[in-house]
């Protein structure tokens, strides 16, 4: 045998492929002999390494996943010591631990391929720092440390847990729902606590979320006078709301004292490495922590595991009572006995021996309780994690493998170089949120250093104070504050006071066509009932676009029309609300151009009609060879590229504005559109006329064509329609001042479109829906041979 060094608390497994795996299962150890021998820190702890075990143990049994290969493992207890858990990550990589007795071959345990922990964040950083020069994947279930997702520093390093980021945002979320802008900091003293609060007090500065009374380093230890004087200052301060980002260790002797001193009512917020520890939720403590709010880990369900734990024994992991010392000490605590040879004195103290014999089943153990399963499913995610990419990595086909070259490796080779692909454990590990838990749902207290500022105050910071402790301010006349904590007051307007309450501005009132208003409520009302009736006209016509009513009226363009008969009723909605500088600049625009299009599709229809008529008689077929479809299409996007040119023009030149007109009334401020250009309105204007002029010559001198063509009177009778309105609309908009003059164009744009609307598809769909029988194409030419 060789000599002793020293002892590591561990449980082993051997396989073709070893994992590893560091556990907190005992709070400390003795120095300087380094053992283990110190009371367990909880027995749900060991049930952490059982977890692993049950993991290798079900993927063994799983001939989908690492076929022809058997998983082995080593399981360490850290004892919560940094000096035993990195020993022990170093006898997992090297091999070689000295208190095994070594094989008839002189070869020790083989070295891990992948390591699941450490539980502590401190530890993780001190064994990822040297183990990742290995290139070994360490794949933690609890080190939340924002730091270790530095992928520069820590390559190797991966978790199943989310980083600390996502629960210091959670918090900071909680503060702003119940309003909480005062609270007091406490952490632990090592790299978990210190990055905790870097990251905590960074976004809460950020968000602007409130303000930090006090942070404290919590000690670590036996250190009664320190916790003594953190108590008493959270005690005098008057942050209602206490954040811990510590252990479970360290927060046991911060309640010690918290109810030395008989400290309650104060809000707790628990990080993730507390908020489930039962040991805290005790009827004891319930006066002091009732009503905490947490960060907890999720649940999950790991079926089968209460099983595994029932078949626990220290004849399963014997090996000459060396290497699975772990399960042996479990027994011993459980059962309150000790194995042969016991200690000095303990049978004649009463002690009980260990036989073996005992049953699990028979006694009230927290090792058995399966029902709350969160570090444990972490860990069960950690080992399939390194399953899944070991299986991966041994499928891997040359040419296309991680290593160099592309090339694969083997297990031969792999157990020597220690070369795992980590790469593969980024597209395995799931990470899931934290969900909120609280011990007990109680009325959330107030936590502020100053009571909010009411509306007409600003707040005026106390000096050598946070941001949070301020005084209120009355605003000074003509300024005003209509928000609560407001920093600044603002001045009020021209034309406007502040109120006696300074929480508003008294201002002229003012006058704009609005959505509010029956007036505007109407308008609006109705060019959405046109726009609504456009498109069910629209479809009615797709519907029955093969019926010779539909056909013979020129499909293309009727289509046309009705989508542009759409723009022209919502252009009307840019008339109505406050006037802006785009809605003033596209509302003539819009129906300027809205409009043209649909009047050049009428005038196209029209000339169509004409053509069609005089290529149905002898020697006129040339005619129509200029009103093709693409002629059609040509003509109507000419005529509206020249009126889109002209608003182009008008707008670059001298575009329309908003403007506060206090002219017209002494008491009211009138918002409306200057037209900025009156030569570019009445441009916009006199082309909708010409082309609607033209539009109704032509039309009017078809008006008598046989019936198969009357179309031609209907739109005779729609630009009837549409001049008249237009021409009434002139004078009408003219003598009418302010939002009236809004009104009136709104209404002219909806009364020239139902106009259009009525005349030329009112008929079209009467036979469509109504006179099915005239919608044949016999009756069409019937009709037409009778009226010729």
């Amino acid at each position: 045998n060789v000599s002793v060094g020293f002892y590591l608390n561990g449980i082993h497994k051997p396989g073709d492929v070893m994992l590893g795996g560091l556990f907190e299962v005992h709070y400390t150890s003795i120095f300087p002999e380094l053992t283990f021998t110190s009371e367990p820190s909880k027995l749900s702890w060991f049930r952490h390494a059982m977890t692993m075990a049950f993991a290798i143990d079900e993927i063994n049994r799983n001939s989908n996943l690492l076929p022809n290969v058997t998983l082995g493992y080593s399981l360490y207890d850290n004892c919560a010591t940094l000096v035993i858990g990195f020993s022990a990550a170093l006898s997992l990589v090297s091999g070689r631990e000295e208190q095994f007795l070594l094989l008839e071959n002189c070869s020790g345990t083989s070295p891990v391929l992948g390591i699941v922990g450490d539980s502590f964040s401190t530890f993780s950083i001190a064994t990822s720092d040297v183990i990742g020069l290995f290139n070994l994947p360490i794949v933690s279930y609890f080190a939340t440390c924002s730091c270790l997702s530095d992928r520069h520093r820590f390559p190797s390093f991966f978790r199943t847990i989310p980083s600390d980021a996502f629960q210091v945002h959670a918090m900071i979320q909680i503060l702003k729902h119940f309003g909480w802008t005062w609270a007091g900091l406490l952490i632990s003293d090592d790299d978990y606590g210190h990055h905790a609060a870097q990251s905590f007090q960074t976004e809460l500065v950020q968000s602007g979320g409130g303000c930090l009374a006090y942070t404290e380093i919590l000690p670590w230890g036996e250190n009664t006078a320190e916790l003594w004087r953190i108590v008493q200052m959270m005690k005098k301060s008057t942050a209602r709301v206490v954040i811990v980002f510590a252990h479970q260790i360290t927060m046991i002797q911060l309640m010690e004292e918290v109810v030395r001193q008989n400290v309650t009512g104060l809000q707790w917020m628990a990080s993730e490495a507390w908020t489930t520890a039962a040991v805290l939720q005790t009827p004891h403590l319930m006066p002091y922590l009732g009503g905490t709010l947490g960060i907890a880990i999720r649940r999950g369900e790991i079926p089968g595991l209460r099983d595994f734990l029932l078949r626990t024994h220290p004849d399963l992991y014997d090996n000459n009572n060396h290497g699975n010392s772990m399960v042996r000490m479990f027994w011993e605590h459980t059962f309150q006995c000790r194995f042969p040879p016991p200690p000095a004195g303990w049978v004649e103290s009463g002690g009980a021996i260990c036989t073996g014999e005992e049953v699990l089943e028979s006694v009230e153990t927290e090792f058995l309780d399966v029902s709350n399963l969160r570090p444990e499913y972490n860990i069960y995610k950690a080992v399939y994690a390194l399953a899944y990419a070991l299986d991966d990595m041994l499928q891997c086909t040359p040419g296309r493998g991680p290593f160099s070259g592309n090339s694969c490796t083997t297990l031969q080779t792999m157990d020597s170089s220690l070369d795992f692909p980590c790469h593969n454990i980024h597209l395995l590990i799931h990470l899931t949120p934290f969900v909120v838990e609280s011990f007990l749902s109680l009325q959330p207290p107030r936590s502020v250093c100053s009571e909010s500022c009411p509306p007409g105050t600003r707040m005026a910071r106390k000096n050598g104070q946070p941001v949070c402790c301020f005084d209120c301010v009355l605003c000074s006349e003509g300024k005003f504050s209509n928000k609560p904590d407001s920093v600044e007051c603002t001045s009020c307007p021209e034309d406007f006071a502040s109120s006696p309450q300074r929480d508003h501005c008294v201002p002229k009132k003012i006058e704009f066509l609005s959505y509010h208003e029956p007036l505007g409520i109407c308008l609006t009302s109705t060019s959405l009932l046109g726009t609504f009736i456009c498109a069910v006209v629209l479809g009615i016509f797709i519907h029955h676009r093969s019926t010779p009513v539909v056909r013979a009226n020129n499909s293309e363009l009727s289509f046309l029309i009705l989508m542009s008969l759409k723009l022209c009723f919502l252009c009307s909605l840019l008339f109505i609300g406050r006037p802006r500088l785009w809605t003033c600049q596209m509302r003539h625009a819009a129906f300027g151009i809205s409009f043209v299009l649909c009047v050049s599709c009428i005038l196209v229809k029209t000339m169509v009609v004409l053509a069609v008529f005089k290529a149905s008689k002898p020697g006129g077929g040339a005619s129509l060879k200029w009103f093709g479809a693409v002629q059609q299409r040509g003509t109507v996007l000419l005529l509206t590229c020249i009126q889109a040119a002209i608003c182009v023009v008008w707008i670059v030149s001298a575009s329309p504005l908003p403007h506060k007109n206090t002219q017209y009334h002494s008491d009211k401020i009138v918002y409306e559109c200057v037209v900025g250009s009156t030569v570019g309105f009445a441009v916009l204007l006199g082309y909708i006329g010409l082309l609607a002029i033209l539009s109704f010559l032509l039309a009017f001198l078809a008006r008598n064509l046989p019936d198969n063509f009357n179309e031609a009177k209907l739109i005779t009778f729609s630009m009837l329609i549409f001049c008249a309105v237009w021409v009434a609309f002139v004078p009408a908009y003219v003598n009418s001042p302010g939002k009236y003059a809004d009104a009136v164009e709104v209404f002219a744009i909806l009364a020239s479109s139902f106009g259009l609307l009525v005349a030329l598809f009112g008929p079209k769909c009467y036979i469509i829906l109504l006179r099915p029988e005239r919608n044949t194409k016999k009756a069409i030419m019937g009709r037409a041979t009778s009226k010729s």
